[in-house]
């Protein structure tokens, strides 16, 4: 469309005491072509909105420059549908950031204008984006995967919302591991309880909204978010269904007690046993020895049983001191008179939880705490040694009838004959004819995917999805903890972390309406998390492609194939519009509507860089806008100032950086470039997994465009800040400053 642009300019909260709004009117009438530029002492009221809105119906605007407060604040205010509208931060980044005083009002004014002038450049660079609908039709039902209690729970839970939910379970019956459990422990934890399992069991089976497979598989599951087609296996037979969501329910086993110490002595006697066996042998109602049959009166519960231990499970499986109070109380229930011990490295009982762990102290259950007990077992006798820490003395628990081992959660991704890394072509016969991979994405570490077998994925980035450490499926931990890394599948229960019925029954809740969301979203043409509404898609020029997949191997989220000649193969829903994919093309060949390579560019080249002689280097950040930019906007709110050389350009993800800017930059005369990334590494903090890290990685690359253009490399950095870093962001603003004027002007300057 032809534009028709309309600046907006408010003067309110401080900004027309600290501006000269005339000079922001002359930039963006005279260099910025704006049709019309109105200033107003409080834009966000409704006499300001009206303005906007007369504007645009009498005078034709459509694309709409608001310079006045973040983008991060009054986004529904300044919302003009069927407009391009873009925000100018001078108030937060400007204003509120720089020391007031006629001595800075010039560096002040500078600031304003090169903002507003970047707001102008942009939205000549931008366009309305154009919803993308799929050609077959989309689906809103739910594909639930695991027929344990969170699986049922979801199912549950979606169906109560009006969905339509397929539940998948590899087992004959629904129930899970929970089937095997007689008592439970649940809030408000006062005793030990009846399992209810099968009232949920009933529930499910019995609501008109749920499908029920069981003995079945997923043999296949192609496309993504509104068009996953699936493919299940039933005894022996296969069907098609179609999802639009899909919640990984799969649950878990328990860790394999034959790989634990010979300190505890799993093996040794029958009467060793692990806590899932523990429920086993009580599931009939008594609790009795394996050996003999005996009723027990004498029993002893160890603790983290090769859990938060770097040779077994690193990590806790919170659940299983909770699990063991119950087991303890049980016994107790069967024989008041019973000794039973319970030798612990740290009790962990959060929340409610704790009032079990005073029921068992009240029942007379003992508490030992013991780095490393010792089980000595034979034939004949079982006996645990463990040093008291608290007493400071041995202790000695002799003739005991069962030992009972807390072993920990492995979820059930953990399981699978091979590892597969991202990227990593499985088609072995045909791989010496496909292009071989660009040296430089032998930086990028792989992805662990192991093929588990559960959703068998017809994705180029694996068959799963791609997991932590320890297996369990990735996300971002804070933010977006349903969300895996393939759009549409949300992990739930105890597959995602391990956790108790009450936390799995909220955890299944979440990923449903998760699922329901991501349904409604992307039935609209519009992303979900973390971009959640936005309606912009990447586009491909596929002439100037080169195959080189860097695309394919970077996009975090598994939303570009490959055709048959290696070229990418977009899957527009799995898209999160992060924008990685532009930053990675070295050929500059993927764009948004409202974000790409040349609008960037056009930013920075429309920033005034002063002559060498005036002293008034100018720094580039550019700032990821899920947290540095954030950080930045509450550095202003706190009235923290900074060096005034500096100018922000918000990217979707500092992954979305491509190299052609540092070099724009400095071709232009900018002094010196800072990124501000989010924390990358196992504990990442990056909204788009792995963007920061990428974007690092081709930092690192760039010594030789450095070289090139005969500059210091020191003029370049990355720092990773996270959004409660506001109060640090300033020091580190003003130490690059103090840098670059130590290395000196850019020679480029004014070239």
């Amino acid at each position: 469309m032809e534009k028709k642009i309309g600046v907006y300019i408010c003067s309110g909260c401080g900004i027309g005491d600290a501006l000269d709004i005339e000079q922001l009117d002359k930039i963006a009438t005279e260099d910025g072509d704006a049709a019309i530029c109105r200033n107003h002492s409080n834009l966000c009221t409704q006499e300001g909105v009206d303005i906007i809105k007369k504007d645009i119906a009498d005078e034709g605007v459509n694309t709409i420059i608001i310079t006045a407060c973040s983008p991060r604040v009054m986004y529904e205010t300044f919302n003009f549908e069927g407009c391009i509208v873009d925000r100018v931060n001078i108030r937060e980044q400007v204003v509120w950031s720089q020391k007031p005083g006629e001595e800075n009002k010039e560096d002040t004014q500078m600031m304003a204008g090169d903002y507003l002038r970047m707001g102008l450049a942009k939205a000549e660079n931008m366009e309305l984006p154009e919803p993308f609908h799929p050609e077959q039709e989309m689906s809103k039902n739910i594909l639930v995967v695991g027929g344990g209690f969170s699986g049922m729970t979801a199912a549950l839970e979606a169906a109560k919302a009006g969905s339509q939910v397929i539940l998948v379970e590899k087992e004959a019956e629904l129930g899970g591991f929970q089937k095997n459990i007689r008592k439970i422990a649940t809030a408000p934890y006062k005793a030990v309880q009846d399992n209810n399992l099968n009232d949920l069991i009933d529930a499910v089976t019995k609501h008109d909204r749920i499908k029920v497979f069981t003995s079945s598989t997923i043999e296949k599951t192609v496309g993504g978010p509104g068009i996953f087609d699936v493919s299940i296996k039933q005894d022996g037979s296969s069907c098609e269904e179609k999802a639009g969501a899909i919640v990984l329910a799969a649950g878990w086993q328990p860790y394999e007690p034959e790989k634990l110490d010979a300190s505890l002595g799993f093996g040794t006697s029958p009467d060793v046993i692990t806590n899932s066996m523990f429920e086993e042998i009580s599931k009939e109602g008594e609790i009795t020895r394996p050996s003999d049959g005996r009723k027990v009166s004498n029993v002893a519960f160890l603790q983290c049983a090769g859990s938060r231990d770097e040779n077994h499970l690193p990590y806790c499986s919170s659940i299983c001191c909770t699990a063991t109070l119950k087991q303890a109380l049980q016994v107790k229930q069967q024989d008041p008179y019973a000794n039973v011990y319970v030798i612990y490295k740290e009790l962990r009982t959060p929340g409610q939880s704790e009032d079990i762990y005073r029921k068992a102290q009240e029942e007379g259950v003992l508490f030992i705490r013991c780095q490393s007990p010792e089980v000595k077992a034979d034939s004949q006798t079982l006996t645990v040694e463990a040093e008291d820490e608290l007493l400071g003395e041995k202790i000695l628990m002799e003739d005991l009838d069962l030992i009972v081992l807390a072993t920990g959660m492995v979820p059930a991704t953990a399981f699978g004959p091979d590892i597969l890394e991202e990227g990593k072509e499985e088609d072995t016969e045909k791989k010496e004819d496909k292009p071989k991979k660009d040296d430089d994405l032998a930086d990028i570490p792989p992805d662990l995917i192991r093929r588990s077998e559960i959703l068998n994925l017809d994705y180029r980035q694996g068959p799963e999805v791609p997991a932590l450490e320890y297996d369990f499926p990735d996300s971002h931990f804070i933010c977006f903890p349903y969300e895996s890394r393939r759009t549409g599948i949300y992990a739930a229960g105890c597959v995602r972390r391990p956790m108790g019925l009450g936390t799995a029954a909220e955890d299944a809740a979440g990923a449903a309406m998760k699922a329901i969301q991501c349904i409604e979203l992307t039935s609209m043409g519009a992303a979900v998390h973390p971009r959640a509404g936005d309606m912009t898609f990447p586009e491909f020029a596929m002439q100037r492609c080169t195959q080189c997949k860097r695309c394919t191997v970077e996009c975090p989220f598994g939303a570009i194939n490959e055709d048959d000649e290696a070229n990418p193969l977009p899957h527009p829903t799995r898209c999160r519009r992060c924008g990685v994919c532009m930053g990675a093309c070295p050929e500059r060949i993927i764009s948004f509507k409202n974000y790409s390579v040349p609008m960037i560019g056009g930013m920075l080249k429309s920033i005034e860089v002063p002559e060498e002689d005036e002293e008034k280097p100018r720094i580039l950040v550019l700032a990821c806008e899920n947290d540095a930019y954030p950080a930045l906007d509450m550095a202003g709110l706190h009235r923290m100032t900074y060096n005034a050389w500096v100018r922000v350009i918000p990217l979707r993800c500092l992954g979305s950086m491509n190299l052609v800017w540092i070099a724009d930059s400095l071709s232009k005369g900018i002094d010196g470039i800072l990124l501000l990334g989010c924390k990358h590494g196992d504990d990442y903090q990056c909204h788009f997994i792995r963007g920061s890290e990428l974007a690092d990685i081709r930092l690192s690359k760039v010594a030789e465009t450095l070289n090139r253009l005969a500059l210091e490399s020191e003029r370049v950095r990355f720092e990773a800040i996270s959004i409660t870093d506001y109060s640090r962001l300033p020091a580190l603003l003003d130490e690059f400053a103090e840098q670059i004027d130590e290395v000196g002007p850019n020679p480029f300057k004014g070239w």
